[in-house]
């Protein structure tokens, strides 16, 4: 006979984002919530991911304003000097905060909680630590996990995880990458006084966004000092002999460089067990992400997943909107909530920031053709410059299609592009057309003005 206390209207396998946010929706609506997490309740956005990174970029867009501050008229006496420690401390108080927040909040929703390791069961049952669950639904948000080379000595390197580990800044390293962790990390190492190296294995980054933003990106890291390697790839890590410090060597036969560390930024995998997802009937792609349909439905009946376990956008805000709809569907009487994967808004914590909407310029022709497709382009040094011997450019571009020109992308970089993207993200998704752009009085003196008066 079945223990009822152990049975549940939803079981959530993951602590992240997108798993507490479904949760927690469900439970609102009345259902009777298991939620099950390995580690730390957060998942990687507040543990290892978007929180502690932006923590990290304050801080190298702080040491950037110290740079500047001369030009504005500020002495600020011998060079400032930065603690690493002190920041990492204050870092991870923060985000154990966090995951205080997180379980408080859950236990407001009634939702319970265990730790531990999850093994599938058949019939949307999972084990954990030897007790067993079952439930009428389940939902698989597990995450991902950072990818690691198949070279020999991998292990002396580290990942995105073991950056944010890091007792202490290298004073040489290497990003091995050309991503959105590799740029980021590659930024903030650089502004806070690494001499910094970053390995792309081609010649461009973030190579799923318009080309204009990763073109720019490289021109505006060299300028600030980062060494961009292009065709590079580490072919091997061995130890120093002190064993302090780790020697690359590379695939192209160029000689051999000592780092202080090297990151692997060369991507991120589904935390799924792949055995356990064959036994349950669960489908997935070659790469291991598990197949969903527009409800985020897989292939066994009650089983649900979503966030980087599914992809293929894997952001955060994303994870936490699906789950939402999911449980409004599941348990509010919503019974066609799901997710809209269209027009999602991004950015990328470079330095300056990326803010990217909708279609790249090449994926807006692919789709309409050429003849429909209009560009609008802008370069500029904003007004911060403008007493500043260093300039640091911004670039737009707005991507229309069409006669009447509606705008199916917008792509920028610079000072003020996270902020300022939120915004037009909403006109991008509400079906903006150029000469609305063009109808809104621009706010002067901005950057962001230019979006709006670009010609």
């Amino acid at each position: 006979m079945q223990d009822d206390s152990r049975h549940f209207d939803l079981i959530v396998l993951g602590g992240g984002s997108g798993g507490v946010a479904t949760a927690r929706r469900a439970a609102s609506h009345g259902a009777r919530v298991l939620l099950v997490e390995e580690y730390r309740l957060g998942g990687t956005c507040v543990n290892v991911g978007c929180v502690p990174k932006k923590v990290m970029w304050h801080a190298a867009e702080l040491a950037h304003g110290f740079e500047q501050a001369a030009g504005y008229g500020f002495a600020l006496g011998q060079a400032p000097q930065h603690d690493w420690g002190t920041l990492v401390e204050r870092r991870d108080r923060y985000i154990r905060r966090l995951n205080g927040i997180y379980g408080g909040n859950l236990e407001k929703e009634g939702v319970t909680v265990v730790f531990g390791k999850a093994e599938l069961l058949p019939d949307r049952g999972v084990s954990v630590a030897g007790a067993e669950y079952h439930g009428d639904h389940l939902l698989i948000a597990t995450g991902g996990l950072p990818q690691w080379p198949e070279i020999p000595g991998a292990s002396l390197g580290t990942d995105s995880d073991g950056f944010f580990a890091m007792q202490q800044l290298p004073r040489r390293v290497a990003l091995v990458g050309s991503g959105y962790i590799a740029v980021e990390l590659a930024g903030v190492l650089n502004s806070l006084g690494a001499d910094t190296t970053l390995c792309l294995r081609r010649d461009h980054v973030l190579k799923a966004f318009d080309s204009m933003l990763g073109d720019t990106l490289i021109e505006m890291m060299v300028e600030a000092g980062i060494r961009v390697e292009k065709n590079c790839s580490i072919a091997a890590l061995e130890d120093s002999a002190d064993e302090q410090q780790v020697i690359a060597s590379f695939e192209d036969g160029r000689p051999p460089e000592t780092f202080d560390s090297v990151i692997w930024a060369i991507g991120r995998t589904p935390n799924v067990d792949i055995v356990a997802l064959e036994k349950a009937g669960i489908e997935f792609h070659a790469d291991h992400r598990i197949i969903v349909d527009e409800y985020q439905a897989t292939s066994s009946a009650g089983v649900y997943a979503l966030g980087d376990v599914t992809g293929p956008i894997e952001l955060t805000p994303v994870a936490i909107a699906a789950g939402r709809r999911l449980a409004d569907r599941l348990f509010g009487g919503q019974s066609e909530s799901r997710m809209d994967y269209d027009n999602v808004p991004t950015v990328v914590f470079t330095h300056p920031a990326i803010g990217t909407v909708g279609l790249s310029e090449a994926q807006a022709r692919e789709r309409y053709g050429s003849d429909s497709v209009t560009v609008y382009n802008t370069r500029f040094n904003a007004l911060l410059y403008g007493v500043l011997d260093e300039k640091r450019a911004t670039a737009m571009k707005l991507v229309c299609q069409g006669a009447d020109e509606k705008v199916v992308g917008l792509h920028i970089i610079g000072d003020g592009a996270d902020e300022m993207l939120q915004g037009f993200a909403v006109a991008v998704k509400m079906g903006a057309r150029k000469a609305d752009f063009d109808a809104t009085v621009a706010i002067h003196p901005t950057s962001a003005e230019e979006l709006v008066t670009m010609k």
